[in-house]
């Protein structure tokens, strides 16, 4: 099954499609931005969506959420049905993203812990506005440059409660990688964490304010069982990945670089 909604040149197309089991969503291209198992409509079905998880390793008890994004709903409905403590405020510039994902991604109302607003994620970026700060926007598989510039980061800094975390979503492939990544370590002073998800060819990169210049493995390990044990998803897997992109030694891994002078 696939249904086509064709919106002129302004607008990319949007396309859901079903394949054993499995409904998605494609924007603007062939690319899957969302995926929805039907049996299971709240569960993370792409590997990268459950590699973002990943930031419950260092901001446990997250309070207040802002997605830029929306698509498929898979990481808001996740948030809205596991993370009890959390308000999840979804902004999404495309109507129809947000009318396709209520009617076809079971994506809930807005309640009192919940909302979805029609938006510019950019303007969105109010001082202390959250302490979870989630960027997941696509058009195909291109990210739009008012996201990754440098005056959207250093905002995405003062969105941040402290201590708050910054979770962004990049191809593997992005021509522009280097460049965004060096734009978050200038927003955050550093402090960044970067892992290729276990099996989609994505990276997540994870910015920290408020971290500590390191963790002990022995504490983030003993965290990973404990967050495995609780949402089923494979935390442990996801600790051993942070030894590829990140600066570590034998007994912890470093956030923070060293002070200039050290």
């Amino acid at each position: 099954m696939a249904l086509h909604f064709r919106r002129g040149k302004r607008r990319p197309d949007l396309v859901v499609s079903e394949e054993r089991g499995v409904r998605h969503l494609h924007v603007g291209g062939e690319a899957i931005q969302s995926a929805m198992r039907l049996d299971d409509p709240f569960a993370l079905e792409l590997d990268y969506t459950r590699c973002m998880m990943a930031f419950l390793l260092f901001h446990p008890q997250p309070r207040r959420a802002l997605m830029v994004g929306l698509g498929g709903g898979s990481l808001a409905k996740f948030f809205h049905r596991r993370l009890n403590g959390l308000r999840t405020h979804v902004v999404e510039y495309d109507e129809w993203v947000i009318a396709t994902a209520r009617a076809l991604f079971h994506v809930p109302a807005d309640d009192a812990r919940f909302i979805v607003e029609h938006g510019d994620g950019v303007e969105a970026l109010a001082p202390e506005c959250c302490d979870l700060l989630v960027v997941d926007g696509f058009e195909d598989e291109a990210t739009p440059a008012a996201m990754v510039s440098q005056a959207f980061f250093d905002a995405a800094w003062c969105a941040l409660e402290e201590p708050g975390v910054l979770v962004v979503n990049f191809m593997d492939d992005d021509p522009d990688f280097d460049r965004n990544l060096q734009r978050i370590e200038h927003a955050f002073g550093g402090a960044v964490i970067a892992f290729q998800s276990l099996r989609d060819p994505n990276i997540v990169v994870i910015g920290l304010k408020g971290a500590p210049i390191g963790i002990k493995w022995r504490e983030l390990r003993a965290r990973a069982v404990s967050l495995e044990r609780a949402y089923g998803l494979p935390f442990p897997r996801y600790v051993e990945r942070l030894r590829t992109l990140n600066r570590w030694t034998a007994d912890e891994l470093l956030i923070s670089p060293p002070a200039e002078g050290s």
